[in-house]
């Protein structure tokens, strides 16, 4: 059995800082579901219900790229060594 995990992820919010931005994320959930009734964020969100993480960022060349309602996909991988 395999511990990889990928979540879908929204942007809520973002916190800006003089050299870096404070980026926090939820697990997704659909609002409104397709005409089939199926929705992938619907899908994601039946495994990963609730949560937040944050990220600080510093890479001056992301700062002011990251926008509220973003949707991404976040990978977990375990590290088999360093």
């Amino acid at each position: 059995m395999s511990k990889a995990m990928r979540a879908k992820v929204v942007l809520n919010r973002v916190e800006q800082f003089t050299s870096s931005e404070k980026l926090v994320f939820n697990p997704v959930c659909a609002k409104a579901y397709g005409p089939d009734g199926v929705d992938e964020d619907n899908t994601f969100a039946r495994f990963s219900p609730s949560g937040e993480f944050q990220l600080q960022v510093t890479n001056p060349d992301l700062l002011g790229q990251f926008k509220p309602g973003e949707k991404y996909y976040v990978d977990f991988t375990p590290v088999t060594a360093d």
